[in-house]
């Protein structure tokens, strides 16, 4: 509702800021559509429009079939939804723990800060990370696409200053009542904390669906790729995936299969942004200003 000392917009400031608003919507949602229309346009879509389709004359779920036909993208999709749903969980356990341990008072409270935000902003390069995940045997497994990124140093930072915000009171009745620190993290400061933990663990989820670089670095086995690194491999590296590994002869046409694998690799997280979008700006806004 505007406020009653505000002036109303004249006919031509909205009109300005329509055009606006529209030219943006349009830049974010052609792409969108080409994207979507070009992995369900057939091939002679694809060869009339001579190469992407904005809208298809005939359209056809020829390139998600054979994305699914030969079970390497249905593997791939398994492991990136096991790596992303497991490594949030994991990660938040983490992050929660530290950000709420050095939240509270302790022993040497700043000097204890400032080394764990150390050793978390300045991250020690990809030799010394690829060695230590080779001594601890997690090569060629999908831990090492999970444990290397169980600690992210802006997540720790944001649920640290909104721990440090819960009224000391509050923790304190609760102590002189008998409740351990668990207690206290789980039934009181979790619970107020529910908008910033669901935006933290957004983060986390968005991060782990789409990395890839942990999986170049660290998997050999082709049946263990992520969906991104198939998309790498297929959209960026405009390298095809062979009539062998789809497991289905003829292809479709090119373009086609590398937008059927981009929207296969949006989808899941698109799905998952409406039910946190509520969180999201109250989290972000409240963990990171406050304090």
């Amino acid at each position: 509702m505007r406020p009653i000392w505000k002036e109303k917009p004249s006919p031509f400031y909205q009109s300005i800021k329509g055009v606006v608003l529209g030219g943006f919507a349009l830049v974010i949602v052609v792409p969108i559509m080409v994207v979507i229309s070009t992995s369900l346009a057939s091939d002679q879509d694809i060869i009339d429009a001579g190469g992407y389709v904005l809208w298809p004359s005939h359209p056809t779920l020829k390139a998600y079939e054979t994305l699914f036909s030969g079970g390497l993208m249905g593997r791939a999709i398994l492991v990136s939804v096991f790596v992303t749903v497991v490594g949030t969980a994991i990660a938040l356990a983490v992050t929660i723990a530290l950000a709420y341990a050095t939240s509270r008072p302790v022993l040497f409270g700043r000097p204890v800060l400032l080394m764990v935000l150390f050793t978390l902003l300045f991250a020690p390069g990809i030799i010394p990370m690829f060695l230590v995940v080779k001594q601890l045997g997690l090569l060629d497994s999908l831990w090492s696409l999970i444990l290397p990124g169980a600690l992210g140093a802006f997540n720790f930072v944001v649920l640290r200053t909104f721990f440090m915000n819960v009224p000391g009171e509050l923790l304190e009745s609760a102590r002189i009542d008998g409740a351990s620190d668990f207690t206290i993290l789980r039934r009181i400061v979790m619970p107020l904390s529910k908008a910033v933990i669901a935006v933290v663990g957004l983060f986390y989820a968005v991060g782990f669906w789409n990395a890839f670089f942990n999986a170049l670095l660290y998997l050999n086995d082709t049946s263990k790729w992520p969906v991104q690194v198939i998309l790498r491999t297929y959209v960026l590296q405009g390298k095809s995936l062979s009539a062998d590994q789809l497991g289905v002869e003829p292809l479709p046409q090119p373009q086609s299969l590398q937008m059927a694998v981009v929207v296969v690799a949006l989808v899941p997280i698109a799905l998952v942004y409406p039910f946190l979008q509520r969180h999201f700006t109250k989290g972000v806004i409240t963990g990171a200003v406050k304090g």
